[in-house]
């Protein structure tokens, strides 16, 4: 069943049960949308696909859909599968369709569309990052999953593209995200809906807004809150893209695609420092050269990347970093800071390959304070943007900020603040 369907039947379930009256009278509807890698995702295998080893699919070639990402107790019982699922979340382009897909013989899903349920993993550590504890903490002020608490989880792997260019995968997610915006709201009394995103699902709700007409967006948006994100991306992503010798041989899953990244995924491009924000600052440096943000197409040269790759890069995601512009609904903007975070990489010797020295300045671990004044500069400047409230929590991580105690009290607040006005 095609994934925009299962979600107009399950929004269409959620219509015919009912929602408590009290409910719709005190609080505005709620969408999550999640960071990085917090979308699961099926797969199934076709005879097509060639595994990179024995054993990888070939008993699950022609098996139907298993979990691929993330499969925690599945990686705990057969470290063997670690480089196996890693082959099969890569990415290829294809340069007819001008657009990136799957590895031939790997078809994908997303799971749970339009629910939080995806974002409970069978691993406990995984609470801590993708707003599970985020929905527990609405659900104990009166929120209520499949009543006014919803989730839109995406494949993390794809980005938006510059406009015009094929972008088949942000597209359908951008129609899913608009459908289930709009029945959230019909369903309840026609409230416009809180946005909820955390890290860089606010990089993807701030492109589909801007990509949805203005009227559109005032009528069915009642708030953007964004979580963890600035704009102009961020030295640290500058790392997993170095070094294509330990991308290719991952000790664990995790290592492939969370600490070291994949270089196939198209997201990875939309997380690089902006030229905008960063301009002529030596972010990674070797002894014979330095390398800006504006020097980002030789870093990525240097980094062993193909030329078409590093074409895709300043004609696919470049313009998408250059152009984002204020959401012109009312938006508070929450972000950590007091935490050491990577402001700038060493590869003295100009080994990718090798361990940088790491120059940290301020920010939440991974989200730096100077794409949080960015944000700032950027829409607090905007005559159009309505609202606008920046909020700093001090010693707080980019994780921590949907896990502590504290920063998730301060969160939730903020919701039911934003519901209230």
């Amino acid at each position: 069943m095609a994934p925009q369907l299962r979600l107009v039947l399950a929004i269409l379930l959620i219509y015919l049960i009912g929602t408590p009256t009290s409910v719709l009278a005190s609080l505005h509807p709620v969408v999550l949308v999640p960071g990085n890698t917090c979308g699961q995702l099926d797969a199934r295998l076709t005879d097509e696909y060639e595994p990179p080893g024995p054993g990888c699919g070939v008993l699950k070639q022609g098996r139907g859909w298993f979990r691929l990402w993330e499969n925690f107790t599945a990686l705990q019982e057969d470290p063997s599968l670690f480089r196996c699922y890693a082959d099969q979340l890569r990415l290829v382009y294809d340069p007819v369709a001008g657009d990136y897909r799957n590895v031939p013989g790997v078809e994908t899903r997303v799971v749970s569309i339009g629910t939080t349920r995806s974002f409970r993993f069978d691993d406990p550590a995984r609470k801590n990052v993708c707003m599970e504890a985020l929905v527990e903490a609405l659900e104990g002020v009166g929120y209520s999953e499949g009543v006014n608490l919803f989730g839109a989880p995406y494949d993390f792997r794809y980005a938006p593209a510059a406009p015009g260019l094929p972008s088949r995968v942000f597209s359908e997610f951008s129609s899913r995200l608009k459908l289930l915006i709009k029945v959230t709201s019909r369903r309840n009394g026609n409230k416009p809906v809180i946005l909820v995103t955390h890290s860089i699902g606010g990089l993807f709700s701030m492109e589909f807004l801007d990509r949805t007409p203005l009227s559109w967006r005032r009528r069915f948006i009642k708030h953007l809150v964004m979580l963890c994100l600035g704009v102009g991306g961020s030295p640290l992503n500058m790392w997993p893209l170095a070094s294509k010798t330990l991308a290719a041989n991952p000790s664990s899953l995790q290592a492939s695609v969370l600490t070291y990244g994949n270089r196939s995924f198209a997201s990875m491009f939309s997380l690089l420092p902006s030229p905008n924000v960063y301009g002529n600052t030596p972010l990674v440096i070797t002894r014979d050269r330095s390398y800006s943000a504006q020097d980002m197409a030789d870093y990525l040269a240097a980094a062993g990347f193909s030329e078409n790759v590093v074409a895709r890069y300043r004609t696919r995601a470049l313009p998408v970093t250059l152009g984002l512009r204020a959401p012109l609904v009312p938006m508070t903007s929450i972000n950590g800071i007091g935490v050491p975070t990577v402001d700038k990489l060493v590869f003295w010797d100009g080994n990718f390959c090798g361990m940088p020295q790491l120059v940290n300045g301020d920010g939440d671990g991974q989200i730096n304070v100077q794409t949080v004044l960015a944000l700032q500069g950027l829409i607090g400047d905007d005559p159009e943007q309505p609202y606008f409230k920046s909020i700093l929590i001090p010693n707080t991580t980019h994780k921590g900020m949907i896990s502590d105690e504290s920063a998730l009290k301060r969160v939730v607040n903020e919701i039911l603040r934003a519901s209230a006005s």
